[in-house]
């Protein structure tokens, strides 16, 4: 699922929690496992290849990352599919997090791929969201401290390591 971009930041602020940083109180680690693992089993079929994933995250607000091969995909580049450990949230990135901003994925990402990537992502529950606006500035709960030396953004609350 696709979210709205007027619905993305309450959804934000709705699961952010000062006390539980990494991920959300309750988080079963081996059932948002189970669920990454579907998700890559359907990207390799989707795509009619073998992607590469990480599942080896630690110290961090996201709980896994997988790979489609640019030789895979329409777009000709690697894209990539990063999950939070909140709220099933995921986005997608073309080569890396943070390379490109979305005009500038509008313009190089194949729709194509797009739509496999959707599908893979909705039939796993997952909650795709755009990239771009997790850069802005941390307004949340969690005091700024916690991520020192870096500058507090959403991408470091929800997608990236602590």
């Amino acid at each position: 699922m696709q979210i709205k971009s007027g619905e993305l930041w309450e959804l934000l602020h709705q699961l952010d929690d000062p006390v539980h940083l990494e991920a959300p109180q309750g988080f079963e680690s081996e059932a948002a496992r189970r669920q990454f693992d579907g998700l890559v089993v359907r990207l390799n079929a989707a795509f009619g290849t073998v992607c590469g994933a990480d599942r080896g995250v630690q110290d961090a607000t996201h709980h896994a990352q997988v790979i489609v091969p640019a030789d895979a995909t329409a777009t000709g580049r690697n894209l990539v599919v990063r999950v939070s450990n909140f709220g099933s949230l995921a986005v997608l990135a073309l080569e890396n997090p943070g390379a490109y901003d979305q005009q500038e994925f509008d313009a190089l990402v194949h729709e194509s791929d797009v739509a496999r990537i959707s599908e893979s992502l909705d039939e796993g529950n997952y909650i795709l969201i755009p990239e771009e606006p997790l850069w802005k500035p941390y307004d949340g709960c969690v005091p700024a401290r916690v991520f020192l030396p870096s500058k507090p953004s959403w991408w470091l609350r929800y997608f990236d390591y602590l």
